[in-house]
């Protein structure tokens, strides 16, 4: 290889490097604010030289980025996994490739502004896309740093973003301008004003989080709590039925409730109480009759005996229709006449019977749902069913905790997933809600950065939100998540585990719960009028 694309290599593979390091190593996060600056001076020279075949180097960035900070996608699926990867990885370079394309027609700063408007655009729309793996999005990158983006309850995630992209291309404009010998042209004023643009960028959002985190040091108190007891069960997955009977699991549970709970038991004056069990703890929920499952009736049962007690439990439900006739694209011959729709589902149930339901909205692609039904269920359908084909509810909804007849207390539940979408997230606040959970079973995956990655993603939303989080993970990490974003008593990997404790029921509203993705619209908005502009600009050389 010659010297000069070994130099375009290393240059890449710096920049994959100081990107993910921050996913991977806590408090790290301050090293995406210069982590894209060799990239762009691997652009640079590449340009300068009149490189051909550009696409090579910024493409193994971008791949080595995504192996490097979630190659433990492959220990679920490894088919999934190499094309989250790869499939990430070509989106991320498409977009430099569109930056690169800008350069015939842009000039100046103009092709740097719209590679910034185009990255944040396209991470806003990714949220929504229908095959979605937002979990590198640039925002991200702070959440194990949570004391540095305190601010992300006025612009969510992709604040982050903009912020990384803003230092990074202020930091090359000038290395650009001193290597160039344009820097030594500037007159002193000019100088001062691109240093003090440069350092308020870099320490501005420092200063602001400290400001802003500062109201919440008593965050964990509040008017009201809410008494919690998170259970870690602590079931291999991949074995879940195969070691256990769903009754078994059952008992392993209530009886781990039971010795936390005894002090409870047939006290009517007692406090609040919610027990909280994973994510698909349990198989036996039919939607259409949940009264008839072994597992609600030994739950309710149970907490008949505990009043103030309410248990929030994730089950892997099904709805059946009756029809002579396929009713969905997604529904399952279950023989008789009968079909089979499957969902993800939170359910909340108290000893009086009263019961809430929740259908996971965002599904993961191929393991939990068939994305573009019409066109692939078919398909999959010849290969025997192999993906997923879970369906959501379509809306957000809360599940009412009602210890009494006179007292309900509103809860938000993202099951897994879910809560990595933060703008998605806001929605169960503007329901409503005073406190959330999360529900999950991160065990998919070993023993790998990738549960203590969406254990940390947890943290932004409760940032965003200002919500206090109730976390249980079938095998870790379960935790207590303040509305500042501090994780509090989190459970070891791979241990049964009980949490007790108390979190705080807020009702304010941030800024980002009232008005949503701000910076996301803004930016997507300016990316239209720039591409629109390339557009033209291009079919003008083409007539002349």
């Amino acid at each position: 290889m010659k010297k000069e694309n070994i130099i375009l290599l290393g240059l890449s593979v710096i920049s994959a490097v100081m990107m993910s390091v921050p996913f991977l190593v806590p408090h790290t996060g301050f090293l995406s604010l210069l982590g894209l600056i060799p990239l762009l001076c691997m652009d640079r020279i590449a340009t300068i030289q009149e490189k051909k075949h550009v696409w090579f180097f910024h493409y193994t960035a971008f791949v080595l980025w995504n192996a490097i900070t979630t190659y433990w996608v492959c220990n679920a699926t490894l088919g999934g996994g190499l094309f989250a990867i790869f499939a990430n990885a070509f989106q991320m370079s498409l977009i430099f490739g569109l930056f690169r394309l800008s350069k015939k027609k842009f000039s100046g700063a103009l092709p740097y502004i719209f590679l910034m408007v185009t990255w944040i655009a396209w991470e806003r729309f990714y949220f929504d896309a229908e095959i979605s793996w937002p979990w590198l999005t640039l925002g991200n990158s702070f959440a194990q740093s949570t004391g540095s983006i305190q601010w992300y309850e006025y612009t969510g995630t992709l604040g982050g973003s903009l912020w990384i992209w803003t230092c990074n291309l202020g930091i090359f404009g000038l290395l650009v301008s001193l290597s160039d010998g344009r820097w030594f042209t500037f007159n002193w004023k000019a100088k001062t004003a691109v240093l003090t643009g440069l350092i308020a960028a870099f320490t501005l959002p420092f200063i602001a989080s400290s400001i802003i985190g500062s109201r919440y040091e008593d965050c964990m108190t509040a008017d009201e709590n809410l008494e919690v007891l998170i259970i870690q069960p602590n079931i291999d997955p991949y074995n879940k039925f195969q070691a256990m009977t769903q009754s078994e699991q059952n008992a392993l549970l209530l009886n781990a409730a039971e010795k936390n709970l005894a002090y409870r038991k047939n006290d009517t004056t007692a406090a609040p109480l919610l027990i909280l069990a994973p994510e698909t703890f349990t198989n036996d929920i039919v939607t259409n009759n949940i009264k008839s499952s072994r597992s609600w009736q030994t739950f309710a049962s149970f907490l008949q005996e505990y009043p103030q007690t309410s248990m929030l439990f994730g089950a892997s439900s099904r709805t059946y229709i009756e029809s002579a006739t396929k009713p969905s694209h997604t529904a399952r011959n279950a023989g008789d006449g009968f079909w089979r729709e499957s969902h993800n589902s939170a359910l909340m149930v108290n000893g009086s019977g009263r019961t809430d339901i929740f259908h996971k909205n965002k599904l993961v692609v191929a393991v939990e749902k068939t994305p573009y039904p019409a066109l692939f269920c078919p398909i999959d359908d010849k290969l025997g069913g192999v993906m997923g084909r879970c369906i959501g509810q379509g809306n957000v909804t809360l599940l009412n905790m009602c210890p009494s007849v006179s007292q309900s207390i509103p809860l938000g539940c993202a099951v897994c997933y879910e809560s990595v979408y933060g703008e998605y997230y806001t929605q169960y606040i503007r329901q409503g809600a005073k406190a959330m959970t999360i529900i999950t079973n991160d065990a998919w995956w070993g023993d790998t950065p990738g549960y203590r990655q969406h254990l940390s993603y947890a943290s932004l939303r409760a940032i965003e939100t200002r919500r206090a989080i109730a976390r249980c993970a079938n095998t870790g990490i379960s935790a207590i998540i303040s509305p500042s974003g501090e994780i509090l008593q989190p459970t070891p990997w791979w241990e049964p585990a009980v949490i007790k404790s108390q979190i705080p029921l807020r009702d304010d509203i941030t800024f980002f719960v009232r008005n949503g993705d701000i910076t996301g619209r803004i930016c997507s908005f300016i990316f239209i009028l720039l591409l629109l502009a390339l557009g033209v600009r291009f079919m003008t050389k083409e007539r002349d």
